[in-house]
């Protein structure tokens, strides 16, 4: 079947920038969330699952998505990150699966940024980014 807006191709590394760019600020956003709101539940939930050092495991979480969203957004090794979110959102929709009363996030969201960050170490970073495709 013939695309019917083929001019619009043109503007196909734009797909790959809106959502980098969209799931950097949805990750730094959840990271900022682990330091202030949500932090006694994210402790309660990491000793519940008997992580080791809880205190220590949700800062290092936090960092991790504040800095990776950082990244998406600058589009800075982009499928690196992308990776290391998508293994970070696989293990947080595993946490809220096992406490469902301690985060409030559906499964749909989870999936949904689990799916976008796949989608972004499959495509790349996409326009505006300062990864090069080779």
């Amino acid at each position: 079947m013939l695309n019917p807006f083929p001019e619009l191709l043109v503007y196909s590394m734009l797909a790959p920038f809106v959502l980098r760019v969209v799931v950097g600020f949805v990750f730094v956003d959840l990271g900022i969330l682990l330091f202030k709101g949500e932090k006694q539940r994210w402790l309660l939930s990491f000793e519940t699952l008997r992580v080791p050092h809880p205190k220590t495991a949700v800062k290092i979480l936090g960092v991790l998505e504040v800095v990776g969203g950082i990244l998406l957004i600058l589009g800075a090794l982009t499928q690196i990150t992308a990776l290391v979110l998508a293994l970070l959102t696989f293990v947080e929709t595993y946490i809220e699966y096992k406490n469902t009363n301690v985060i409030k996030r559906t499964f749909v969201f989870y999936l949904l940024i689990l799916v976008i960050t796949l989608s972004l170490l499959f495509s790349g970073a996409g326009a505006f980014a300062f990864d090069l495709p080779l």
